[in-house]
């Protein structure tokens, strides 16, 4: 089976969410099925419905969130030492020429992308042409929109 790269902030937080699934809405949501039950006829009784309903819903994210933290290769960018490359984990700082602006993205795991947080997954087009490259190299990167260049500022590992 394949591993896929996780940060160790990603993995963190994957569990955190998945102990909130179990310990506090997996419990709620028996009790509502419970509650439910003690008002007769489950045939036309909504309320337990809608409580199975987010019981199975509940279930599939534990199922994948446990599948995913099986599955990670959990990757502690501060352990490993600054290059100056950029690699799976960092933080790049890049200047936009053809905005003419700054912008920093953290390359991340799949499941971690949050384009509204600056973080691009290691499979995105640009995570993918920044893989290796080094502070004030260029890079020339084909939108939808077309052709964006960038200069790599600085690579942290933070």
């Amino acid at each position: 089976m394949n591993k896929y790269p996780m940060t160790k902030a990603g993995a963190e937080a994957l569990r955190r969410e998945l102990d909130e699934l179990k310990q506090v809405q997996r419990p709620r949501v028996i009790e509502a099925i419970a509650t439910a039950r003690e008002h007769g006829d489950l045939k036309e009784n909504a309320e337990y419905h809608a409580a199975r309903e987010e019981q199975s819903f509940i279930e599939g994210r534990i199922a994948d969130f446990e599948a995913r933290l099986a599955n990670a290769q959990v990757i502690d960018i501060t352990e490993i030492p600054n290059s100056g490359k950029i690699i799976f984990g960092v933080t790049v700082t890049l200047f936009d020429l053809s905005e003419d602006r700054e912008v920093t993205y953290q390359i991340v795991g799949e499941h971690e992308a949050d384009v509204k947080k600056n973080k691009l997954s290691i499979a995105s087009p640009i995570a993918r042409a920044l893989i290796g490259k080094e502070v004030d190299d260029l890079i020339v990167i084909k939108t939808p929109g077309g052709d964006r260049e960038y200069e790599v500022i600085s690579v942290e590992h933070i």
